[in-house]
């Protein structure tokens, strides 16, 4: 039987698995989609942004990523001005967020296609061991007291102690299993096409638009644009060049012709939330728990944390190291996380509507993002870099993210300390020291937020906490 059932091989599902590896379960990787189907994902840009490119570089993949960043920079001319000189923390709503000074901590971001995110996490997965099937579709989940069942299209079955649904918006493991999943429907649509125009000189791109928003080659070759008209009457209908063509001279006011279309997706800003990210064995992570519009480009990195998040604990308790009960604080944490993001992004909806309500709005919005605290503010909320797990602490960096770099490949929790008490307490523990001249002492969890911290090296309490982030 397997440790754990991930479905979805996707980048949360991908990067899920390494964390498990690195905590020592032995993940199985379901996949429903082929290869072509998988690259048909990468339509437009993703972005990486702070906190995540942070985790990412605790296991050194940060390389890696700044290596596709340059090959992508290379197509898209413009990627070199959307980043600013590695200030540019994303948007809100359409409005530019971008930091004074690149930061000295990693928490810059990145720029890639999906496919090849999900190349660079399939790689690194499979240098520590994970196993994955591709065109594998799941159409049920079946729970026990000892057991998940993961049913499949073809009438197989595959067991394992714990599944963990990484299988998007539409999430058959959500579904089968009786998540609720509360929220608002669509107010707006979304097209992004592989297409050409007649006179592609004759649109010019526009956030802000009379009729809502078309961008023209800010990647080579695609075309997006969005209507705020109540959301798509059928999501999966394949995209024909007149319905594009429709769509952009609405928008831009425009008598484009499209010549040419080899395919499209449409969006929505569907905003939902599972009530628990965990009933009994089974639990959601990225979009399968959460979905919201893509404006600001968070849902992504959202589940990518949510990864971080249940990695290292569901592989502690997949282990037998630690008690069931640690998957609990798996939702505690990351709900508020979520429903933060399904806020700030309905909102980013509102400032995107054309209208001279929503353009007064974004005029108030600008004003007060040249005020450096607010810019602070919002760029700490678009790139999640204000995420505190344990408010309510002694200590102000206990549930913050470890306030210097850190590099963790192996996933280990990491203990920074200059007390001799401190490392004699943590003595025989799994944990990797870095000893420091000063400073706090700090526990710091395999996903970089802090659990204990003292500031004059005293020990106590740190025999808890070690027994909460490394296990028995």
């Amino acid at each position: 039987m397997n440790d754990v059932i991930i479905v979805g091989g996707g980048p949360v599902g991908l990067l899920l698995a390494g964390e498990l590896r690195l905590a020592g379960a032995d993940p199985l990787v379901l996949e429903a989609a082929d290869g072509a189907a998988r690259r048909n994902r990468s339509f437009g840009l993703r972005g990486i942004n702070g906190r995540t490119s942070q985790s990412l570089r605790m296991r050194g993949l940060t390389e890696a990523f700044s290596e596709a960043q340059s090959e992508l920079s290379a197509v898209v001319r413009r990627l070199p001005g959307l980043m600013k000189g590695n200030r540019a923390r994303g948007h809100f709503g359409g409005l530019p967020l971008v930091e004074n000074e690149p930061d000295p901590n990693g928490a810059g971001g990145f720029i890639l296609r999906q496919h090849v995110l999900e190349g660079i996490l399939a790689e690194w997965a499979t240098g520590l061991g994970f196993r994955i099937r591709a065109s594998c579709e799941v159409v049920d989940v079946v729970q026990e007291d000892s057991e998940v069942r993961a049913v499949l299209a073809d009438g197989g079955i595959e067991r394992a102690a714990y599944l963990v649904g990484c299988d998007g918006g539409r999430s058959v493991v959500r579904k089968r299993t009786g998540f609720a999943f509360p929220g608002t429907d669509a107010t707006m649509t979304g097209r992004i096409a592989a297409a050409e125009l007649a006179d592609i000189g004759a649109v010019e791109s526009s956030v802000h638009g009379r009729g809502g928003t078309v961008l023209v080659s800010t990647v080579p070759g695609e075309i997006s644009t969005m209507e705020f008209d109540g959301g798509p009457e059928d999501r999966d209908a394949p995209m024909t060049a007149d319905e594009m063509q429709a769509s952009i001279r609405r928008v831009s006011g425009v008598d484009a012709t499209v010549t040419r279309l080899d395919g499209g997706i449409r969006f929505s800003d569907n905003t939902r939330q599972a009530a628990t990210y965990r009933q009994g064995r089974v639990l959601l992570a990225g979009d399968a728990a959460h979905v919201h519009s893509p404006i600001g480009g968070q849902g992504l990195n959202l589940g990518l944390q949510d990864a971080m998040n249940l990695g290292w604990k569901l592989g502690l308790v997949a282990r037998d190291r630690s008690p069931e009960s640690l998957l609990d604080t798996y939702t505690a944490e990351r709900h508020p996380v979520g429903a933060r993001i399904l806020r700030n992004t309905r909102a980013q909806v509102a400032l995107m509507r054309p209208g001279p309500q929503s353009e007064a709005l974004r005029e108030v919005l600008r004003e007060t993002l040249e005020i450096p605290e607010a810019m602070r503010h919002f760029v700490a909320l678009g790139n999640g870099t204000d995420i505190d797990y344990a408010p309510d602490s002694a200590h102000p960096l206990v549930g913050r993210f470890a306030p210097l770099p850190l590099v963790a490949e192996d996933g280990r929790a990491v203990l920074v300390t200059g007390s001799c008490d401190v490392r004699a307490a943590a003595n025989g523990h799994r944990v990797r020291l870095v000893e420091v001249g000063s400073g706090p002492s700090l526990l710091v969890r395999p996903d970089g937020y802090v659990a204990w911290a003292s500031a004059d090296g005293d020990p106590a309490g740190l025999g808890e906490a070690l027994a909460w982030v490394v296990g028995s």
